[in-house]
């Protein structure tokens, strides 16, 4: 933390302190009245304790000074105990960069907390400096008062803050922003109103129909942005030749389009009047397929603007992409944020004189480019502030270090940025911040839950780190002001951070040190709990010290932060042990030696001026131009013509807009990209042909084929040769070279680092002496052998033990990171190694999963990533498993146990099985395990297992896809493998496989395998991605020894265990405290009357649970049965939401809970019966009952609402999303998928671009909730109107039956199929068939609703406070991945 982040605090502190005394008082009068006095107190004048480099206060000097003056104090010693009687006044060290051209130019970070300003001085010396953003009381604007302070420090002129400042000597001035950020996570934007086309008013709240969290039953779900919608007249649609369809037009991606109706501009123009006399002033306009077809959304724009809206986001010119909802997301983005902008930069601009009319004043947007203040906008100004850090590592480190591979490490308070740099920017075309879909280019930076201030916690023997965090306010529990205990304490215990390094700015008064003390108060808390879990836990063990907690919580800390890593890196076929880690940000240097060690990482890298290297990396920006057009051409030969004509075009586009800005052409550069992907895939790459050239068969731009295909390749481990490729956008970046390069001075050093003191660090094994060095002192050549402290004004950088850093010629530190020595680790439970184990464990999993998708070639496992990987132990019993699909939690553990039981002695090294059969733990046949035993060298049996679930497009039976609505009988539904060996004595036994998956075409009326290539190409992917598990698990077994990973396997078993023990116990204890029985039951029904009955007992003081299914209806002649595995998957599911925090999901969740379920009932089948409905109905149902009986929330539509079409060319399937179940204190949420599923929906404009359809609508169905205290949330209303004639197939649920109301709260409204043929006719469908539809006719669904909670006739619920954002936004690829697994 830098002292010069309060310089008005420090001064009024001084100031205090002269009242005391007289020699301090003309001190003070010296500073007051000669402002180009810099004032250095160095390492003797801590006696008052502000900082630990000795700064107490800048007010510059003149470079027109003598480079070196001094100053004298009468009986200085007695003034101010430890000041010298001399002391040194000097300028900071210059460094060139560039020709300023004799005036200033200022890169200005402007953060969340603290504003970092970079200033070129004319001669080419470079200050630096950091201030809070936010002190009302002392200046209105951050940056103005930044750079306020460097003109009057650096002129010698006192420049009052009450007036605008002269611009004459300002040259250019650059800045990054969170004012778009903020606004975003606070929901502070402008008003906004959303225009799109009829029938499709609620598209945006339904949004993908994915919830954001698997196991809230409230659903929160981040708000729109806008206040009103508007239904605009109109639709345009793809032409298919229909008869009567009228004359196509053509698009700007080539594609014919048919304008079925006009905009009917009369009648909007009065719903837009009412909106200007409601006060919305600006707008969002999202009309289907403007993408290519703009003209409507342009005629809509004009008119807004003639009303005299001031702010009018057209989604064509926003972001010119196919998929009309995050299109339309970044339309209401760009809406809602460009105003708030606009009045930002206009508030900076009344700062200066003439509003900065003669100042090139440039933003940084998201995708790390310059671009001019009067053109930001807010859709691209998201990253504008973490996106400043990559630029400047990338400049630098990247250069230094020779080329090598770079990850950023920015910790900051609340979170961690972690980005990736290997020549070029790593950038993302759709990501989501604070619950917004945004598409538009930005870097990939991936924001995770760890920074200084997340909280510390130990829950039932897991030590856990965040994701909440202390904030600002109140802080760490350091800061004074009662704040919990969180990373920043666990250091200062440690010894690794030290107050007297900290100003001054601290406790209620913002005048206290940090406090060491309140630190240690806090941990102890906490270690009470730990050791109270070790004395009287299930493994009783000795008490940890107070120092082995907070390395306990560190540890843990750091190897959270290794995931995302390891993720962001293997994700792109890349290893992360061959990176150099740049850390940067006020936190990072604490922990850098460690993350790197724990990845294999031999070099850490520290800019000198890494608490400040956003704005650095602002002053090395270039400026950036973009031109991006949709495009649906092939990329083939004949269409090489036009692409390099339409490349061309936005070239021109570029550098004429860039030599606007002044540039030269010889300071311009372009780069082309096509965004491809091959046909019939939806996994799209952008791709440069930079190191590409023209070939003879490619555009003149480049060989953009050979390019996506290398990529192809690195990144998912196979290209399809034979496949067709498509572009589905062409862009060009332009940039405009700023000229602005550092030129390093090295400093050549005088001697021995010196030591500034001597201080006591805990690492592993105890204190140690530990040196610290002030980073300002070091010279190029200096070595310091660790453990050592380096500290400046704005970070200490820890030195652990068997590293050594060096200065290097530029004064940067670079860490040659030891090998870790090796730590005993017994079997017995230590709950620090519990939790570093269980992130290991999940770690295992994850990144077979990525191997999996790599190499995978179908579209369920490769882009909708219908799998999950897992690791089991010796008795079969789940360890972890990725992701977190609700239908396969623990459904695989019954898998691998039968397997067990089933083959006996019959394994052997270099087997692998697979299974599927409902009987042998399947959940549906298309859901393929492949199951791998691990042996050890000295054991008999396996050690472990390691499996992957995937679900195969189609394996055969009565219907493509293998889900047919009407299956009576198992052999219908396709293959079936119950104990098959795929792989035997290290051979894949292609030709057995192939002839098992051919087999039900044998069974009349039954096909095999309609895709035998790809169910081939999987399953070996699968092998693949359980090889990857051995490796893995035999790296841990060989760091830590295979009793130890066995120990751990069960200790983390015995986590889960105890969690959900613990919640059984306050269950019944608060129903004991009401005098209500500790047995609860509940039943609920299927459409056909099939009754589902659970009775719970609970056993308060073993904190145990019998869960009884008898009286459940027999097994049914349809598919509507539910295989066992089913159930306990259910089960495992709502114990995870009852104990309502992160646990481990594994074996023992299920451990204090015995399951009865009749056999020959519907939740236990005979092994012929049809089990494919089961899956995706009865197993909602099940759901409904247990939370049912528990009393945690009314029912939710407990349908997944499955609909599938096709005929002889195509096939569809979709589930449609419906109403959440209110439950006590939120109301339930509307139009999204619950419990079991939570599969996305294919995009509107996707859908009628590739399937013979038209939707018609897609909205809320207002009312199908339950009434009740709190309300249940409502259904959707979806309307297909079909272009061919196909087979429509729907398998559907609360048809007949409605989803229940708890405590007086209504029941939600039943849902309904209707079929409206062409000639008018409206038939309903029932809940399951199938039906030929022909063009004209229109499939009409309405989903269920939620049911209501408590009396409706009850006082509704007081408002509350608005809900807080969340203290960090999580972001990047990593995070929609994960979102996208757990969307299925």
């Amino acid at each position: 933390m830098s002292p010069l982040s309060s310089y008005e605090g420090l001064r009024r502190e001084i100031q205090r302190l002269a009242q005391e005394n007289e020699e301090l008082r003309r001190l003070v009068q010296l500073i007051q009245e000669n402002q180009e006095l810099k004032l250095v107190l160095q390492t003797r004048g801590r006696g008052l304790g502000f900082c630990g480099s000795g700064l107490l206060a800048e007010v510059a000097t003149s470079p027109r000074l003598p480079r070196r003056r001094t100053i004298k104090f009468k009986d200085a010693e007695r003034v101010l105990p430890g000041l010298p009687a001399a002391e040194s006044v000097l300028d900071s060290s210059p460094v060139t960069m560039g020709s300023p051209e004799g005036r200033f130019h200022f890169a200005i970070d402007r953060g969340g907390t603290f504003t970092d300003v970079f200033a070129q001085c004319p001669g080419g010396q470079v200050r630096v400096l950091k201030l809070l953003s936010e002190d009302p009381a002392n200046y209105a604007d951050a940056p103005t008062e930044g750079i306020r302070r460097i003109l009057e420090q650096e002129g010698g002129v006192l420049l009052p803050r009450d007036q605008p400042l002269d611009t004459s000597r300002i040259a250019s001035i650059r800045m990054g922003t969170t004012v778009a950020t903020n606004a975003l996570l606070e929901r502070r934007g402008e008003r906004v109103a959303l225009l799109v086309t009829r029938g499709f008013r609620d598209l945006l709240h339904v949004g993908t129909q994915a919830r954001e969290d698997l196991f809230d039953l409230a659903v929160p779900m981040p708000e729109v942005l806008y206040e009103e919608v508007l239904e605009v007249d109109e639709r345009v649609v793809l032409y298919r030749g229909e008869p009567g369809a009228g004359t196509p037009v053509k698009g700007r991606t080539g594609d014919l389009l048919e304008v079925q109706q006009p905009v009917d501009l009369g009648a909007l123009r009065g719903k837009l009047e009412g909106l200007l006399s409601r006060g919305v002033r600006s707008l969002a306009v999202v009309l289907m397929h403007s993408y290519t077809w703009a003209q409507h959304e342009q005629q809509v724009g004009a008119l807004a603007r003639e009303l005299g809206f001031t702010h009018v986001s057209l989604s064509s010119d926003t972001m010119p992409m196919v998929r009309i909802v995050p299109r339309g997301h970044t339309a209401c983005a760009d809406a809602y944020l460009t105003p708030t902008i606009q009045r930002y930069v206009q508030g900076f601009r009344r700062g200066f004189q003439g509003q900065l009319k003669d100042v090139q004043v440039l933003f940084m947007r998201s995708d790390g480019g310059l671009e001019p203040m009067e053109s930001f906008s807010g859709s691209r100004a998201v990253l504008s502030g973490p996106a400043g850090g990559v630029v400047g590592y990338s400049a630098t480190t990247y250069r230094v270090e020779g080329g090598q591979p770079v990850i950023g490490f920015d910790m900051g308070g609340t979170s961690t940025d972690v980005s990736r740099y290997a020549g070029e920017f790593e950038h993302v075309f759709e990501a989501s911040t604070a619950g917004v879909t945004l598409q538009a280019p930005q870097l990939d930076i991936n924001t995770v839950a760890a920074g200084g201030g997340s909280r510390l916690f130990f829950r039932s023997g897991l030590f856990v780190v965040g994701p909440e965090s202390a904030g600002a306010h109140p802080g760490p529990a350091c800061y004074r002001k009662g704040g919990p205990v969180t990373v920043t304490d666990a250091n200062l215990v440690l010894g690794r951070l030290l107050p007297a390094s900290f100003p001054c700015i601290f406790g209620p008064g913002e005048g206290q040190p940090l406090s060491s003390e309140a630190s240690r108060k806090a941990l102890e808390a906490v270690a009470a709990e730990v050791n109270s879990f070790l004395t009287n836990g299930p493994c009783p063990a000795s008490p940890l010290s107070l120092e082995e907690v907070a390395m306990g919580f560190v540890r843990v800390a750091n190897e959270a932060m290794c995931r995302p890593i390891r993720a962001l890196t293997q994700a792109r076929g890349h290893d992360p042990s061959a990176h150099v880690l740049a850390c940067f940000g006020g936190a990072g240097g604490q922990h850098a030696c460690a993350i790197a060690r724990a990845l294999g990482m031999d070099t850490v890298h520290v800019h000198r001026h890494s608490g400040l290297l956003s704005a650095l990396g602002l002053a090395l920006a270039d400026v950036v131009h973009e031109a991006q057009e949709p495009c649906s051409l092939p990329y083939a030969p004949e269409t090489f013509v036009q692409l390099d004509q339409r490349l061309s075009r936005l070239e021109e586009q570029c550098v004429d807009a860039l030599r606007a800005q002044g540039f030269p052409r010889s300071q311009i550069s372009t780069e082309s990209f096509l965004h491809l992907r091959y046909q019939g895939t939806d996994c799209a790459l952008m791709v440069s042909a930079h190191r590409h050239p023209a070939a003879a068969r490619s555009p003149r731009a480049g060989d953009f084929g050979a390019a996506f295909v290398e990529r192809y390749m690195r990144e998912f481990g196979f290209v399809i040769p034979d496949r067709p490729v498509v572009v589905d956008d062409v862009r060009v970046r332009g940039t405009g070279r700023s000229g602005l390069r550092l030129e390093d001075v090295p400093r050549a050093q005088t001697g021995p680092p010196r030591i500034d003191k001597m201080t006591q660090c805990y690492f592993e094994g105890g204190y140690q002496e530990t040196p610290v060095y002030l980073l300002g002192e070091l010279a190029y050549g200096h070595k310091l052998q660790g453990p050592c402290l380096i500290i400046d004004s704005n970070s200490t950088i820890l030195v652990e033990p068997g590293c050594q850093a060096e200065v290097t010629d530029t004064g940067d530190i670079r860490i040659s990171v030891g090998a870790e020595v090796p730590s005993l680790v017994g079997a017995q439970l230590d709950p620090i190694h519990l939790s570093i184990f269980s992130h290991r464990f999940m770690s295992i999993a994850e990144q077979m999963g990525r191997i999996l998708q790599r190499t995978a070639i179908s579209t369920n496992i490769k882009e909708r990533l219908d799998f999950s990987c897992a690791l089991f132990g010796p008795d079969g019993g789940l360890v972890s498993n990725a992701p977190h699909i609700p239908v396969h939690l623990g459904a695989m553990q019954e898998t691998v146990q039968f397997q067990i039981q089933h083959l006996g002695a019959d394994l052997h090294p270099g087997d692998v099985l697979l299974s599927n059969h409902p009987s042998a733990g399947g959940s549906h046949l298309p859901d393929l395990t492949v199951i791998t035993p691990v042996f050890w060298p000295g054991q008999t049996r396996p050690v472990f297992y390691v499996a992957s679930r995937g679900h195969h497009a189609d394996i055969g039976g009565i219907t493509p896809g293998s889900m047919p609505p009407h299956s009576t009988t198992l052999q219908q539904e396709g293959a079936v493998f119950l104990s098959f060996k795929l792989v035997q004595g290290g051979v894949f036994q292609e030709e057995a496989v192939t002839e098992a998956l051919q087999a039900p075409g044998k069974i009349p009326g039954c096909s095999g395998t309609r895709n035998l290539h790809d169910n081939l190409s999987d399953l070996r992917a699968q092998v693949a991605a359980n090889q990857k598990g051995i490796q893995l698990v035999g790296e841990l077994i060989g760091q830590y020894g295979l009793d130890v990973v066995q120990a751990y396997m069960g200790h983390i078993q015995a986590n889960a265990e105890l969690a959900v023990r613990d919640m059984l116990r306050a269950f019944g204890t608060s129903r004991q405290a009401r005098g209500l029985p500790l047995e609860v039951s509940a039943e609920d029904h299927m459409d056909d009357g099939s009754p589902i009955r659970l009775r719970v007992q609970i056993n308060l003081s073993q904190g145990s649970a019998v869960f009884d299914f008898s009286g459940t209806g027999p097994e049914v002649f349809g598919n509507l049965n539910a295989p066992r595995a089913i159930t306990l998957s259910a089960l495992i599911y709502c114990l995870r939401c009852l104990v309502g925090r992160d646990i481990p999901l594994n074996q023992g969740c299920l451990a204090p809970v015995r399951v009865v379920i009749p056999r020959g009932c519907i939740l236990d089948p005979s092994p012929e019966a049809a089990v494919v409905g089961g899956n995706v109905l009865t197993s909602q149902r099940v759901v409904d009952v247990i939370l049912g009986a528990f009393g945690a929330c009314a029912a939710s539509q407990g349908c997944m609402n499955n609909v599938t079409l096709g005929n002889a060319h195509m096939g569809y399937y979709e589930t449609v999303a419906g109403g959440a179940g209110a439950g006590p204190g939120w109301h339930g949420r509307s139009g999204v998928h619950s419990h079991m599923t939570n599969t996305r929906i294919t995009d509107p404009e996707i859908l009628e671009s590739r399937y013979p359809v038209i939707l018609r609508r897609f909205e809320l169905r207002q009312g199908s909730g339950g009434r009740g205290r709190f309300r249940g949330g409502d259904g959707v209303v979806r309307e297909l109107l079909f272009r061919e004639e196909a087979l429509l197939s729907v398998l559907t649920e609360r048809r007949a039956f409605r989803p229940y109301g708890l405590h007086g709260g209504e029941p939600g409204a039943r849902g309904l199929n209707l079929l409206i043929r062409k000639d008018g006719r409206t038939v309903n469908l029932g809940g399951k068939t199938s039906v030929p539809v022909f063009p004209g006719d229109v499939f009409c669904l309405h989903t269920p609703g939620g049911g209501g909670y408590g009396d409706p006739e009850d006082p509704a619920p007081p408002p509350g406070s608005p809900p807080q954002p969340p203290a960090f936004s999580e972001r990047g690829s990593v995070y929609e991945y994960r979102r996208a697994q757990e969307a299925v």
